[in-house]
């Protein structure tokens, strides 16, 4: 098997708990997912089945989420699942929210929260918190699209938030830094993944509706679908030299680049897709008038 699996992960299970109920499934060992969610997080899960897993770097890596926040106090892990270390009798409004929020847009700092998986000097932050050893936690710089208010309860002190966001950005942090800047406290209650690169919520499969080899061949995703950037048509012989590891020459008509969205603009990269029949059969770079293989998958 080769392609995606857009996998809608339940609550109460790890990213790690779905790749293992999949091997199961299909047998294989050769399947991995694109972006851990928290264990209380649902949501879109791509998954890359067989030699897909090759294709993890070529896919977009924003993200976009709705995070449930709970504010007026502020927990250990900025989440539910986390002991509360403090709490504020102080109550904020929907425009008191909505100021803060023009805060997080474009590029900004944040701090990890000390129960991830980040390692410093060797160890994960969670380790470091499990034993309750202090640790000096850098800043990193991520990219917020935008924090846009869905809803809010002034009686319950809850809002949902819709995130669009960069690769490597902790929804937790922002649940917590919302509270701090309006010092009454935050913490997510719920977090619903629903995009991931170009896969999306509406699309996404349950992970308890696969039960079978049969139930994932219908569902599997060609990576030509979902990947965006230079896709060189083969014919025949080109195909026959791909196979083999020889570059080949460019024919203008053959190569073509398409957006996210698969409309087809101006050529960006040097990276390019070889296509065949409509499936991708391997990465090449593009140098001047030739493409050189980089990888092959043994799928047609």
């Amino acid at each position: 098997m080769f392609g995606f699996l857009n996998i809608y992960k339940p609550e109460g299970i790890t990213s790690f708990d779905v790749i293992a109920r999949l091997r199961k499934v299909l047998h294989i060992k050769q399947i991995g997912h694109t972006g851990t969610l928290d264990p209380f997080a649902v949501g879109v899960l791509p998954v890359c089945v067989g030699k897909s897993t090759r294709l993890i770097e070529y896919l977009d890596d924003d993200k976009e989420y709705l995070a449930t926040v709970q504010f007026g106090a502020q927990t250990d892990t900025c989440d539910k699942d986390g002991q509360i270390i403090k709490t504020y009798d102080n109550k904020i409004s929907k425009d008191d929210l909505l100021s803060v929020l023009k805060d997080f847009s474009g590029e900004i700092e944040q701090i990890p929260p000390i129960y991830s998986a980040i390692k410093v000097n060797g160890r994960k932050l969670y380790e470091y918190a499990r034993t309750g050893q202090n640790v000096d936690i850098k800043p990193r710089k991520v990219v917020i699209y935008n924090a846009n208010l869905v809803s809010f309860d002034d009686i319950s002190q809850s809002a949902i938030i819709k995130i669009g966001c960069s690769k490597g950005t902790y929804i937790r942090s922002i649940a917590r830094d919302i509270g701090e800047k309006l010092n009454c406290g935050g913490y997510l209650t719920a977090l619903e993944r629903i995009k991931a690169g170009m896969f999306s919520v509406e699309n996404s499969v349950k992970l308890e509706d696969i039960k079978s080899i049969g139930d994932v061949s219908k569902i599997l995703i060609e990576p030509a679908e979902v990947i965006s950037g230079n896709f060189y048509y083969m014919n025949e012989p080109e195909k026959k030299s791909v196979s083999c590891g020889m570059q080949i020459k460019i024919r203008d008509d053959a190569l073509i680049y398409k957006d996210e969205n698969h409309n087809k603009t101006a050529i960006i990269t040097p990276v390019v897709f070889f296509i065949y029949g409509d499936k991708m059969y391997g990465v090449g770079i593009i140098e001047k008038d030739i493409i050189k293989v980089k990888k092959v998958f043994e799928v047609l």
